[in-house]
Parts: structure tokens; C-alpha cells; sequence
């Protein structure tokens, strides 16, 4: 009887193995138990084995896609190994020679190691010109960015027209090459026919109407400074404008039905959103100002008694004018160690910032 009620709860209720699988007969090996697994496990073991197979081949077949950046960049790395890395190596070798007039004709070699740069560090014209080069480069970006940026603001709140036209006058001014406008301030600041002296003397200042505005220090950077302002204007006030076009209006009705006035709203809104912009910005016009040479060069050559010398203008001086082209060489590369002592430091002002957004969001 029992053996029956047993054959019977088998028939009723069947047993099942490990992940569903039916059991074996009773008095036989249960699937699975055995060396040979079933045909699931089989199914289960095999799978990790073709994943891993066929990582390879995907890691193998995507190669290609990740070489494909630099290869792009390859020709741009090439030219700027040709011709901005080998004449820097040419220049730093110069560096260590004494290299004048009778050495370039012998052509002789004679090495000083860093006794070039001994000399210019412990020459005090040298400090006198970057102190001279650091706050020419100030006044004139402050100047750069305070005034391009009122003719940016100026240009969203312009009408179409004159928008228009503003803007037409300002890419003209940005177009014109550096030596013509440079050509036409030495006609306009010229002592004799110049019109900004006609100008003053009509206007009741008569002791101006010879005025030499070259024959001192301070009127001949007078007269840099306009000149380069007045070129570097257009770059930031269209930039600017550009900019603004992205600033959501929503944002300044907000702050304008809060009460806001004009410098609140600008502080409040435009200053914070546009804050990468001036920051990019203000660095670009601190490089294109420190390593400006023809308007210096062709107003009057860094004088009078070359007080109006800054660095580029002292080491063409140093190394083409005076024919020490070691010394030259020594100069232009340590102007181009304060340009990334510069650069790095905004580097670090764009990662900071970047750390302060990401911490935000």
C-alpha cells in the first residue's frame, strides 16, 4: 500500500531539479549529477567563453576609429613642428653663442652657455623694460575691454540700420593692416600737417598746433595706446554682441521687473553668464598687446632714447639693431617665458572655474 500511495504522488505532483529541470528516475543518476552537464548548463557555460571571444574583436575593429583624431591632426603637427617648433630650437641654440657680426661672416661658433642670459637678467634696462612692458600691456587691455564692451552693449540695443552700420564701421577699422593704420596716426599726430594739431588749434589750444607728439615718452605711448585700442575694439565689441544674442531675454525681464537698472542687470545677468567670454577674452588681448611690434616699431622705433621700448621692440634691437644676435635670441625667449607664465596662469583660472561648475551642478 505504501509503495502505491508513493507511485501515486509521483504521478500527481512531479519533482523538479535545480533551475526547473525534471528529475531523473528514481534508481538513476539525477542530469547533472554526472561529468557531462545537460544541455542548459552547457548553453550557460559556453556563453561567457563566446563574449569573450568576440571582445577582442570589437576592441580590434574600434583601433582604428580612435587613430583616427590624430591622424587628422598629423598635417597641423608636422607644419608646426616645421615652422614654429625647429626655428624656437634654432633660436634657443642661438641663445648660447656669442653670435655678432664677425662670427656670422667667419662662421664661427663661439658658446657662453647661460652667460647671455646672466647679463640681461643683471642689466637693469632689461627690468626697467618689462616693468615698462607689463604696464603698457595693462593700460592698454584695461582700456581694450571697458570700451569694447560698452560698444558691444551698445550694439544689442541698437536698431537694425544703425546697428548695421556700427557694425560695418568696426569690421573696416579690423580689416585695415597694421602698417596702413599705423601710416595714417603718423599722418593724423604728425607735427606739422597733422589734423588732430589743426584740430586743437580751431579749438582755442594754440600751443598744440606744432606740438611734437612723438618727442616725448608719455605722448608717443599716448599715441601707441589710441592706435592700438582703436584696432583691438572690434574683436570685443562684436564678440561681445555675438554673445549677448545667447543670454536668454527671459532673464533680463526678470531682473528688470525686479527693479534692476542697467549696471544691475549687467552685474546680475550678462557679467555671470557671459563670465568665460571675458575671461577667454581678456586673455587674448593680453598676448596680442605684450607682443605687439610694428605699431611701436614703425611710430618711432621705441624712442625717443628708446624710452618707449618694450620687450619684443628691445630684442630686435638688441639682436638686429645693434647685430648682438645672441643676445637677441636670449631676450625674445625669455619674452616668451612671461607669455606662459601668463598662459598658465590662465589655465588655472579655467580649471578653477570649470571645478566651480561642475561642484555647482
Amino acid at each position: 500500500m505504501a509503495v502505491q500511495l508513493d507511485d501515486a504522488a509521483d504521478k500527481a505532483a512531479p519533482r523538479t531539479g535545480k533551475g526547473d529541470a525534471p528529475p531523473a528516475r528514481r534508481g538513476g543518476r539525477r542530469a547533472g549529477s554526472s561529468g557531462t552537464p545537460s544541455a542548459p548548463a552547457r548553453r550557460t557555460a559556453s556563453a561567457p567563453a563566446r563574449r569573450t571571444a568576440s571582445a577582442p574583436a570589437r576592441r580590434t575593429a574600434s583601433a582604428p576609429a580612435r587613430r583616427t583624431p590624430y591622424l587628422l591632426l598629423l598635417p597641423a603637427l608636422l607644419a608646426t613642428a616645421v615652422f614654429l617648433g625647429w626655428p624656437m630650437v634654432r633660436n634657443l641654440l642661438l641663445s648660447f653663442q656669442n653670435l655678432n657680426m664677425k662670427e656670422l661672416i667667419q662662421h664661427l661658433t663661439d658658446w657662453r652657455g647661460t652667460g647671455n642670459y646672466q647679463e640681461i637678467l643683471g642689466s637693469e634696462q632689461f627690468w626697467r623694460v618689462t616693468s615698462r612692458t607689463v604696464v603698457f600691456t595693462a593700460v592698454n587691455v584695461v582700456l581694450i575691454m571697458v570700451l569694447g564692451v560698452l560698444i558691444g552693449l551698445l550694439l544689442a540695443r541698437l536698431g537694425t540700420l544703425m546697428r548695421l552700420v556700427l557694425s560695418a564701421a568696426l569690421v573696416l577699422a579690423w580689416a585695415m593692416p597694421v602698417i596702413a593704420a599705423t601710416t595714417v596716426f603718423q599722418w593724423l599726430f604728425d607735427s606739422r600737417y597733422g589734423v588732430v594739431n589743426w584740430v586743437l588749434d580751431r579749438l582755442g589750444w594754440h600751443s598744440m598746433a606744432h606740438y611734437d607728439w612723438v618727442g616725448s615718452q608719455l605722448s608717443t605711448f599716448f599715441v601707441i595706446t589710441v592706435l592700438i585700442v582703436w584696432q583691438s575694439l572690434p574683436f570685443v565689441a562684436l564678440n561681445l554682441y555675438a554673445a549677448t544674442t545667447t543670454i536668454p531675454k527671459e532673464l533680463y525681464e526678470a531682473a528688470r521687473m525686479d527693479g534692476a537698472g542697467a549696471w544691475k542687470v549687467f552685474t546680475s545677468v550678462t557679467f555671470p553668464f557671459l563670465k568665460p567670454f571675458f575671461l577667454a577674452t581678456t586673455f587674448l588681448e593680453i598676448i596680442w598687446v605684450f607682443k605687439a611690434f610694428p605699431q611701436i616699431f614703425a611710430i618711432n622705433q621705441g624712442g625717443p632714447d628708446r624710452l618707449t621700448e618694450t620687450l619684443p621692440i628691445y630684442a630686435f634691437t638688441e639682436g638686429v639693431g645693434n647685430l648682438h644676435f645672441g643676445m637677441g635670441a636670449a631676450i625674445s625667449l625669455l619674452t616668451i617665458v612671461v607669455l606662459l607664465a601668463m598662459t598658465a596662469y590662465y589655465l588655472r583660472l579655467t580649471f578653477k572655474q570649470e571645478q566651480q561648475e561642475e561642484n555647482g551642478l
